[in-house]
């Protein structure tokens, strides 16, 4: 998925969470919207992204805004 010209923004929640507990920042965050294994479509402006770190597989669950160029990530989540 091309970012490019987006500004992401993760939740206060994602913060806590998942990028405490994946060691991510927002420019990893960048960098794993670019280089997903999947994208979907789950709603007018809502996506899902699939990827694969550390042997793992994990999904961010986030908003695309056209009107603001903006990304915000809801939340995340990980399976084995």
């Amino acid at each position: 998925m091309d970012v490019s010209g987006y500004k992401v923004r993760p939740s206060r929640h994602f913060i806590l969470t998942w990028m405490r507990q994946w060691n991510y920042d927002v420019d990893s965050l960048r960098s794993v919207l670019e280089n997903a294994n999947k994208v979907d479509k789950v709603g007018k402006h809502k996506f899902e992204a699939y990827f694969r770190a550390k042997g793992k597989s994990r999904k961010l669950i986030f908003i695309k805004d056209d009107e603001y160029k903006e990304i915000f990530i809801i939340t995340g989540a990980e399976g084995t």
